[in-house]
């Protein structure tokens, strides 16, 4: 990809993030400013409902409180109390509600059973179980009619002063479409109730306390979802919220689509109305459209869209006149760093202008001014630091054998003096030790030359199987003398050809071999296996060992750095070398006390 064509992805996709950002916040701002509006809105409903509710309640109580409290009321229940005889009484409820102005009132004799109903006179000497309500508050109540129907009503009891056993009143009006319509709604609103069945409700007050989750709760039916204006549109939308709001007995809160169309859709709450046993008689939901908001979101992403448009075809513009001015500058940099990378260093670009790309290319030659100036310095200190280190550790190690060798000439010295018999038994111990030190002596300046001079691989075609199976050979059979270590060999069948200098590999497979061995001082098994791994072949030489810990598995390839009592440390660090020159890696697997891996990593030969 160009840098025109890059410049002008970059442009066009930051006007894009930046414009979708924006619009993204501004969106999610409205909503949630229109969200907190619906909240107050629904909370400021909900307070005027349960304040013309208590208002409602009030009323009801007040009513019942008058009509115990007339004189002819109160005559009628001592009658009803010395007699008995509740016959002459059968329509008096019907007057008094009248007179009240109540929906609902039933006279329930001492015996509990009802004397008189103004809203089903056929009741007459059914017991009432609301006469047995102890509260003095106003409660919620299903109210059964003569039509096998029933209504939902808000009720207050009282007895009547003046007889004992009591009589009393049930007295109450309707909850319904009618106390709907005297709320107060705002623009948008829509306020619904939806009342449960007789059954459900007679279901959940058999059983006083139960939670209202139960199976008792009858299925939703949307044509019991009314409004002050009467049915509701979209019912049925409604059963999950209304359901959730009936079964928890808590208010419930969510987004309703009416219609497919999201203009539609409404910010609906729910809320429960409870008797007072905490069963669930009704549910009051409050509805506010959704379509203010939905209309204002389509405005900013129509505004958004066109801003993005503009924005990506001025994004067009400019970056094609930036990649005129640029690019070629650039591009002559991308080849001077290429010529950098590639050992030229000494590579300049011509400074044109004072403007950010020629202070660029300023810097780029000041840059490799620099460069060539620290890889000087850095070649000089490095060639100073390795010869001392290799001076100081080669006096180390010749100092370990030249102490001997001195002890020896001073004892040979001392000796002279012996007579001749013992004169030659020390001779000839000193002269073993002697020949000891020197091919130790011999076997250390070995070692620090082939480490100084690694020859350079002369390549061949080799399979690996091959390389493996002469490294075995050459240490299958065990030392009589030392611990019984035995070498064995896992390869793959398939053919595994490397490009490697057969001797190299040989000494470098031959000294992991060894250091195997060297670990296993009870003896054990090393295994040299290859492998395929994709496009390499892998060597592994495994022992049973008790294995390096893990400081000693990030050092171990560091020049002069040994595990032994005697080496020079300098073993792995050649073998490191020596794959690093095939183009190879080699790495080290142990646990303590589990034995090491070395896994060598080659490049498969072509063809």
């Amino acid at each position: 990809m160009s840098l025109r064509q890059k410049l002008l992805l970059l442009f066009s996709l930051t006007v894009a993030a930046a414009v979708a950002a924006v619009a993204w916040t501004v969106l999610v701002r409205i909503r949630q400013v229109f969200e907190k509006r619906d909240q107050e809105e629904t909370a400021l409903f909900v307070s005027q409902f349960q304040r013309e509710f208590q208002h409602r309640s009030s009323d009801v109580a007040a009513a019942v409180d008058r009509i115990a409290g007339q004189e002819r009321v109160r005559n009628m229940a001592f009658e009803l109390v010395q007699s008995n005889d509740a016959a002459p009484y059968l329509n008096e409820a019907q007057a008094l509600a009248q007179d009240a102005q109540l929906d609902f009132l039933e006279i329930v004799g001492p015996d509990g059973n009802i004397v008189s109903s103004a809203q089903w006179p056929a009741r007459f000497g059914y017991a009432d179980p609301a006469a047995s309500e102890g509260s003095q508050t106003p409660f919620l109540k299903r109210e059964e009619l003569s039509d096998n129907s029933s209504v939902l009503g808000l009720f207050a009891v009282r007895a009547i002063r003046g007889a004992e056993p009591a009589v009393k009143l049930v007295g109450g009006k309707r909850l319904d479409q009618s106390f709907l319509a005297d709320l107060p709604i705002a623009p948008g609103m829509q306020v619904a109730l939806y009342s449960e069945t007789a059954s459900a409700t007679n279901d959940a007050t058999s059983d006083v306390g139960a939670n209202t989750s139960g199976t008792g709760l009858a299925r939703f039916d949307p044509k019991r979802l009314v409004s002050a204006g009467g049915e509701v549109q979209g019912a049925a939308r409604y059963a999950s919220l209304i359901d959730q709001a009936r079964t928890s007995g808590q208010p419930q809160s969510g987004i309703l689509y009416l219609t497919p169309r999201r203009e539609d859709s409404v910010n609906a709450t729910a809320i429960p109305l409870k008797n007072s046993v905490g069963n669930v008689l009704a549910v009051l939901t409050v509805a506010i459209s959704r379509g203010g908001l939905v209309a204002e979101q389509q405005q900013i992403r129509a505004i958004a869209y066109g801003v993005a448009s503009g924005g990506i075809l001025l994004a067009i513009i400019f970056s094609l006149w930036i990649a005129a001015r640029v690019s070629r500058p650039v591009e002559e940099l991308a080849r001077a760093a290429e010529e950098v990378a590639s050992g030229s260093w000494n590579t300049r670009v011509p400074v044109r202008g004072r403007d950010e790309i020629g202070i660029l290319a300023h810097s780029f030659n000041h840059m490799t001014e620099q460069l060539t100036n620290q890889r000087e310095k850095l070649v000089q200190s490095e060639r100073v630091a390795a010869w001392r280190e290799l001076a100081r550790r080669l006096a180390h190690e010749l100092k370990n054998p030249l102490f001997p060798l001195q002890l020896t000439v001073e004892n040979l010295v001392r000796a002279r003096q012996l007579p001749a018999a013992e004169f030659d038994e020390v001779f000839s111990e000193s002269t073993q030790t002697l020949s000891m030190e020197i091919a130790n002596l011999k076997k250390i300046i070995g070692r620090f030359s082939d480490f100084s001079k690694m020859p350079k691989p002369e390549l061949e075609r080799i399979d690996a199987k091959d390389l493996v199976a002469r490294v075995r050979a050459l240490y299958a059979v065990s030392s009589k003398d030392g611990p019984k270590v035995s070498v064995e060999a896992d390869v793959d069948d398939r053919p595994m050809p490397i490009m490697v200098d057969s001797e190299l590999m040989h000494r470098a497979l031959s000294n992991l071999v060894l250091n195997a061995k060297d670990a296993m001082l009870e003896g054990g098994t090393v295994t040299i296996s290859a492998r395929l791994k994709g496009e390499a072949v892998e060597l592994r030489v495994s022992d049973t060992g008790e294995g390096l810990t893990r400081e000693e598995c990030e050092r171990l390839f560091t020049p002069y750095y040994t595990t032994k009592q005697h080496g020079t440390g300098l073993g792995l660090a050649i073998v490191q070398s020596v794959v690093a020159d095939h183009a190879g890696t080699i790495a080290v697997e142990s646990r303590e006390g589990q034995g090491a891996t070395f896994v060598i990593t080659l490049p498969r030969a072509e063809g």
